[in-house]
């Protein structure tokens, strides 16, 4: 029930990023807003190298792999649309395989991180996140570079009755 639970969560942030990178308009995903920001293309490999790091041999080696290039994740690069969802669906495919593996029974064993123990749940809280905060960001920047055709991924403004009764209904 709780990895039920957590795997739901994750793939409702997956689906909120891709319906923001969808709407971005053509390679606008590559241009952060402004000097010092992340474009969604930055935060998008950022998002797979940590996903890839954290759930690679998950319960067996620390999640921050010797092989990671954190750094590398933040370097301005340009990928055009299939490229930017191959690296995005990387990093969820590493994840989606570990959590598929994982029990409840699994949440209260031990998993390392930057050389500290903590439980498989906390860990796991740890990146949904993490994962949660970065896809908020990919909104706000696609929902900038969209303007006025931006279709709403939640709540439409003025309209919660409308997500209210929907929610009943599920």
């Amino acid at each position: 029930m709780i990895i039920e639970s957590i795997k739901a969560e994750f793939l409702k942030y997956k689906r909120i990023g891709e319906g923001a990178i969808r709407q971005a308009p053509d390679n606008g995903f590559n241009k952060p807003l402004g000097e010092g920001n992340n474009s969604i293309t930055v935060i998008v490999r950022h998002i797979s190298g940590n996903l890839k790091s954290r759930f690679t041999d998950f319960l067996t080696s620390d999640g921050e792999k010797p092989w990671r290039n954190r750094g590398g994740e933040f370097e301005s690069v340009e990928l055009d649309p299939e490229g930017l969802i191959k690296v995005w669906d990387e990093g969820w495919k590493v994840l989606s395989d570990t959590l598929d593996t994982l029990t409840d029974d699994d949440m209260e064993k031990t998993v390392t991180l930057y050389g500290k123990e903590l439980s498989v749940i906390a860990a796991i809280l740890q990146a949904l996140t993490h994962v949660s905060y970065h896809v908020g960001q990919i909104v706000t920047i696609a929902r900038s570079l969209t303007g006025d055709d931006w279709q709403t991924l939640s709540i439409a403004k003025g309209k919660p009755s409308d997500h209210n009764k929907n929610q009943a209904k599920n």
